[in-house]
């Protein structure tokens, strides 16, 4: 299984991801704590801009997320057990889209395309591994509408990001 998605089309940069590292990426997100959207709707409102707030510290001061900051040792258990997602944003952001990229297409291993607008993709998040393992089935990766309105069915067999 493949796990490298390009992001291409029309960006200024094209440029390649590499799912299998993103489990060393400080940006990610239990997929637990991402489908929580029901139960506690305010408390989770709060945290989101509280996350916001500081990923938008992080780039408007121009640092760099932390990478694979020292893990303990429950942590690293931890990490081979659970299910993540990341965010898609930072990505788009770093191939630059140009001004007249307004879609985007998901692009499956069994030639399937989803059409979702840019922004869309950019509150969207990928969906990278299941109990700590890569997405072997039906992988690389999963997409997920920031809004979790695809919850109970993410676009599956992502392989490629398509500016249009």
């Amino acid at each position: 299984m493949e796990t490298i998605i390009p992001i291409k089309g029309k960006v200024n940069y094209s440029i390649t991801l590499d799912a299998s590292v993103w489990i060393f990426d400080d940006r990610k997100i239990e997929l637990e704590e991402f489908l929580k959207f029901d139960d506690l709707a305010e408390q989770n409102e709060n945290d989101y801009i509280r996350t916001q707030a500081e990923r938008w510290d992080r780039e408007r001061t121009g640092i760099k997320p932390p990478i694979n900051k020292s893990i303990k040792r429950f942590e690293k258990e931890r990490v081979l057990k659970e299910s993540y997602v990341i965010p898609l944003k930072p990505f788009l952001t770093n191939a630059c889209p140009l001004e007249n990229g307004l879609k985007v297409q998901l692009e499956t291993s069994n030639g399937d395309h989803y059409l979702i607008t840019l922004e869309e993709a950019k509150n969207g998040f990928l969906r990278f591994s299941k109990d700590g393992k890569p997405l072997r089935e039906d992988g690389p990766t999963h997409f997920y509408y920031g809004d979790g309105s695809n919850a109970s069915t993410p676009y599956t067999d992502i392989s490629a990001i398509t500016i249009i």
